[in-house]
C-alpha cells in the first residue's frame, strides 16, 4: 500500500484529510482479523479491531457526541469488515491462493478543501500486496472506478454511488471537522521550511553531487523541483524526494543531482525552487558550477593532510631535541657539584698539614 499511501499524501495543497487505513488477514496469525487504524492528516488519532469491536480514541472526545459517533464507527467499520471479507475470500479463490495467511488492505477517506468544502473521497484496495482496485467520489457527485478484479454490476455501481453520497462522505467530512477542531493547534499550524544547497565532490568520477534539502516545514505538502539552465531536470536522474519526518513533527525533503565532470565545463547554471504553504512565493537558490574548479576539494584535501603531516613532523622533531637538551643540562650541573667538592678538600688538606707541624715543632722546643 506504500504507493497508494504517496497518493493520499498529495492531496489538494492546503486541504486536511481523514483516512482509515484496514487490515483483514485471512489464516491464523497472532493479530485482529480485522484492524483500523485513523489518521487525521499525518496524525493518528483512533484504533479499532475485531477484539473489541469499537474504537479507540487517542484524543480526547466531546461526550455529547459519544452515542453518535460509536453509531457511525458501528456502522462504517462493520460494512468494511464484512466487505472486506467477501473480497478476500474471491480473491483468494480466483488468485488460486487457498493456502498459508493472505493479507488484503484498504485505503479509504475524505478530504476538506482549504474553503472548507468537501473535497473527493477515495478509497484503495489491495490483495497480498497487488493493486485490485480503486475508486474516486469527486465533487460533482461522480464515482470513477479503476478495477482490476472482480468488475462491478451496474446495480453495485449504483449502490455505492447511493453509500458515499448519502453515507460514507457526511459521516466522515462530520468527524473531520471536529476532529480538526479538537486538534487544530497542531494539524493546522504553519512553519516555514528553511532551504540549504549542498555539493559534494566525487573522487571516482571528479563529478559533483549537487543536493536541495528543504526542512523543518509544516503542514507536509512541498513542492521542490531542481533546475539546468531553467528548465527542470528529469526525474530519472534524481535521487530522494520522499517527505521525511523530523523529530520535532515538522517535514523534511532532499532531492539530489549528479554532474559528470564533461557537464562541469559546459557551465550549466543550477537552482533549487521550492513552493509551500508558508511562502508567499516560491523560494530559488541559485548554484552557479562555473565557480567551482574539478579537483579542488581534493586538492584542498590533500594540501590540509601535508600539512599536518609536516607539523607533526617538527613538533616530534623539537621534543627530541629538547629532550637532549634537558638531559645534557642536568649531567653538567652534577659535574659542576662534583668539581666544586673536590677543590674544597685540596684546600683544606695543606691547611691541616700545617697545623700539624707547627704543633710538632712547639711540642720539640718545649722537650728540649
Amino acid at each position: 500500500m506504500s504507493r497508494n499511501f504517496v497518493r493520499f499524501l498529495h492531496l489538494s495543497t492546503g486541504s486536511h484529510s481523514l483516512m482509515a487505513f484496514a487490515t483483514y488477514i485471512v489464516g491464523q496469525t497472532p493479530f485482529p482479523e480485522f484492524s483500523v487504524v485513523l489518521m487525521l492528516d499525518d496524525v493518528q488519532i483512533g484504533y479499532y479491531d475485531s477484539t473489541t469491536w469499537s474504537v479507540i480514541n487517542r484524543i480526547p472526545r466531546d461526550s455529547k457526541y459519544q452515542n453518535e459517533e460509536k453509531s457511525d464507527a458501528d456502522f462504517v467499520f462493520l460494512d468494511m469488515y464484512n466487505n472486506m471479507k467477501e473480497r478476500a475470500i474471491y480473491f483468494k479463490e480466483h488468485l488460486n491462493q487457498t493456502n498459508g495467511v493472505h493479507v488484503q488492505q484498504r485505503l479509504a477517506g475524505c478530504e476538506l478543501l482549504n474553503d472548507d468544502k468537501p473535497g473527493l473521497l477515495q478509497r484503495w484496495d489491495s490483495f497480498n500486496g497487488q493493486e485490485i482496485g480503486e475508486y474516486t467520489f469527486d465533487t460533482e457527485k461522480n464515482v470513477q472506478t479503476k478495477i482490476i478484479w472482480g468488475p462491478w454490476s451496474q446495480l453495485t455501481r449504483f449502490q455505492m454511488k447511493f453509500l458515499i453520497e448519502n453515507i460514507y462522505q457526511p459521516i466522515c467530512i462530520k468527524v473531520l471537522r471536529r476532529y480538526l477542531n479538537t486538534k487544530k493547534n497542531s494539524v493546522m499550524r504553519k512553519v516555514k521550511p528553511r532551504v540549504r544547497l549542498m555539493k559534494k565532490t566525487l573522487s571516482d568520477s571528479h563529478g559533483l553531487q549537487i543536493s536541495c534539502l528543504a526542512t523543518g516545514f509544516y503542514p507536509r505538502h512541498i513542492n521542490l523541483t531542481l533546475f539546468r539552465d531553467g528548465q527542470p531536470v528529469d526525474d530519472d536522474q534524481i535521487t530522494g524526494g520522499e517527505i521525511l519526518p523530523n523529530g520535532d513533527g515538522t517535514y523534511q525533503m532532499k532531492k539530489s543531482l549528479v554532474i559528470s565532470e564533461e557537464e562541469l565545463h559546459e557551465g550549466h547554471k543550477y537552482n533549487c525552487s521550492m513552493k509551500h504553504l508558508n511562502l508567499d512565493n516560491k523560494l530559488d537558490i541559485t548554484f552557479d558550477v562555473a565557480e567551482y574548479e574539478p579537483g579542488s576539494t581534493t586538492q584542498s584535501v590533500v594540501i590540509i593532510v601535508l600539512v599536518f603531516v609536516c607539523g607533526a613532523v617538527l613538533v616530534i622533531t623539537a621534543l627530541i631535541i629538547w629532550r637532549k637538551i634537558h638531559t645534557a643540562g642536568q649531567g653538567f650541573k652534577k659535574s659542576q657539584s662534583d668539581d666544586s667538592f673536590t677543590p674544597c678538600c685540596d684546600s683544606l688538606e695543606p691547611a691541616g698539614s700545617n697545623k700539624l707541624l707547627r704543633h710538632l715543632s712547639r711540642a720539640s722546643i718545649e722537650l728540649n
